[in-house]
């Protein structure tokens, strides 16, 4: 009977040991998970303000964008009539109307005569910097007394910046 006690006895000890063992091991493995979870948090954190950053430079990147492309075109309107003014045909033409328009410009002025008007025309087509030139009309206009002057209407487009030559 003692024997049986003992090995009961030795038993329960080793049961005792091997729980004890088991319980740290859990209590380990259970701090090792709350570390894990704590870094996951924390890495959560910095992701986020990652993602906020790149949201921010988005906007900024837009924002540009937006600049170079009104950078880009606020000396169009100032090009275009320079354009216009250097092509004409000095003391036979007058130009009294200048429009633009998502790149097709109107132009409407008085010459001489039609062959100033023609010869404007010309100067234009071989500017390069437009295309698709029409003359929508061309109008007595008798304003001035003792002049036959015509007054005129012009259409083009503005040519693809590839096409142009500076």
């Amino acid at each position: 009977m003692s024997i049986f006690l003992l090995s009961l006895v030795l038993v329960v000890i080793v049961a005792a040991w091997f729980n004890h063992l088991l319980s740290g091991k859990i209590k380990t493995l259970d701090k090792q998970i709350a570390e894990t979870k704590a870094q996951v948090e924390k890495y959560n954190k910095i992701n986020q303000e990652i993602a906020d950053i790149k949201k921010k430079l988005d906007v900024l990147n837009k924002k540009i964008e937006v600049i170079k492309s009104l950078d880009l075109t606020r000396k169009a309107p100032v090009e275009l009539l320079d354009d216009m003014s250097r092509l004409a045909i000095e003391k036979r033409m007058w130009l009294t109307g200048l429009e633009e328009k998502s790149g097709n410009v109107k132009v409407v002025g008085i010459a001489l005569d039609n062959p100033t008007i023609a010869e404007y025309m010309t100067r234009i087509e071989s500017s390069q910097k437009y295309v698709d030139v029409k003359l929508l009309s061309i109008n007595q206009d008798a304003s001035v007394k003792g002049l036959q002057l015509k007054r005129f209407d012009i259409r083009f487009r503005k040519a693809p910046l590839d096409k142009q030559t500076k």
